[in-house]
């Protein structure tokens, strides 16, 4: 079959659509709730019903279900006029997304029309058709991409210690500096950024979606490369003889489990994804953006963000990713919830004192500093403990080198944090690569 399948890119100019059988799938009970089901706020007639065999677009045939979230589901498919295989990501209803999808799109035709030669190119996830699609309840935006494998963060998963280790680490800090490096200089693009339409935020899924399914600069949204295409021949004989597990949910629907991709025998490098929250860096932002432990001062305090956002976000991350654990939580012991003013006193726990220059822009700032820049007395400062003393993994000059590194990225003026092309290329980096 592996070979029959291959042979079908050789017959013409096109590929053949395949026929997937229903005949002998299994069904999952209605009572049980799987997938998109669980996100907060599920509406099914939300999501356009893909059935698995469908062909979208004359050109776009579906094989199975990747994965899901709040606001999409992503499948593999055959585009059967270019003979390759891609991923879509499907939208929910664009009623329920508002303008977000126009400025996706946007995002997307900035980075197209960029610079090619640019050495962080490559290290973007590409955009290679868009379209809009009818279902019973609306229009759909479809976005067609590469196909990719897993993300860092399921990666990470994969080590007993949710550690990566520094080789990996470095690998993947190299690919991302490059990429923010092209998305500023070149293309002038914050992938940090706020995605809600206002008069959406109130609402309870929306308000869901800003903490279930965020675009920022995290593990999830980094992923490797495929570089081995019996990847997706192998996923087409799965669906072929054992096609996916599936819900119907009446209305002519259909709830599919998500099918993994088996281990390329060949990875490709990491690639930064998802631009739905990404804005223009050529003005001014004040939004109130990024999940509560990577928010950066500028966002607490209510000052002015732009670029420097995505470092800070980054240098989040990569706490998050050798440590093991957050290097700011936002747990406030009053409350037993996040609160803004622990995540600034744990960040002055760490960094000390924060510029008055920054506290002068900040809307907040009046909230949590006296006008000598001092905590209120209200506010107990968490004890100070030094860079030096919270890193387990390393030591001696190896160690110093990546809190040097962890130093020039978490700032608190963002004007002090370095950019994305001097990382890098950092020392440190370039050490374990």
């Amino acid at each position: 079959m592996t070979l029959l399948l291959r042979r079908l890119s050789w017959l013409g100019q096109a590929w053949k659509p395949l026929n997937f059988s229903n005949s002998n799938c299994k069904k999952i009970q209605l009572e049980e709730k799987i997938e998109e089901e669980l996100c907060p706020d599920f509406v099914a007639s939300r999501y356009y019903p893909v059935r698995i065999g469908e062909i979208l677009r004359d050109r776009y045939q579906i094989v199975g279900k990747l994965g899901f979230g709040t606001t999409s589901t992503v499948w593999l498919a055959r585009d059967l006029g270019g003979r390759r295989h891609v991923a879509l990501k499907l939208f929910v209803n664009s009623e329920s997304m508002g303008k977000q999808l126009d400025r996706e799109l946007a995002i997307y035709k900035r980075i197209s029309t960029s610079a090619t030669n640019h050495r962080g190119r490559g290290a973007v996830r590409e955009l290679l058709d868009s379209f809009d699609v009818t279902g019973p309840d609306g229009q759909h935006r479809c976005l067609v991409h590469p196909p990719l494998w897993e993300s860092v963060l399921t990666f990470l998963h994969r080590n007993p210690v949710r550690r990566l280790p520094a080789p990996v680490l470095a690998f993947v800090l190299h690919r991302l500096f490059l990429a923010l490096d092209f998305l500023h200089t070149e293309c002038q693009i914050i992938h940090t950024g706020a995605y809600l339409d206002a008069e959406l935020a109130s609402s309870t899924e929306i308000r869901a979606l800003r903490r279930c399914d965020t675009l920022d600069i995290k593990a999830d949204n980094i992923m490797f490369g495929i570089d081995d295409d019996t990847v997706f021949t192998a996923f087409e004989e799965q669906e072929l003889f054992d096609p996916s597990l599936r819900k119907e949910i009446g209305n002519n629907r259909v709830i599919y489990l998500s099918r993994e991709l088996r281990m390329p025998k060949k990875w490709g490098a990491p690639v930064l994804c998802d631009f739905g929250s990404a804005v223009a860096g050529d003005e001014e932002h004040f939004e109130d953006v990024q999940p509560d432990v990577y928010r950066a001062p500028e966002v607490i305090l209510e000052a002015p963000w732009s670029y420097p956002i995505d470092m800070w976000n980054a240098g989040c991350m990569i706490w998050d990713l050798f440590e093991g654990g957050h290097l700011f939580t936002g747990h406030d012991p009053e409350h037993q919830a996040y609160r803004s003013r622990a995540h600034l006193a744990e960040i002055a726990g760490l960094l000390g004192k924060p510029p008055q220059e920054l506290l002068d822009l900040g809307k907040s700032s009046h909230k949590f500093f006296n006008d000598t820049g001092d905590f209120h007395p209200d506010i107990p400062l968490p004890a100070s403990v030094p860079f030096e003393q919270r890193e387990t993994n390393l030591e001696g000059e190896d160690q110093e080198l990546f809190l040097a590194m962890m130093r020039r990225i978490l700032q608190w003026q963002p004007a002090d944090r370095s950019t994305a092309k001097t990382i890098a290329d950092d020392k440190w980096i370039r050490r374990h690569m």
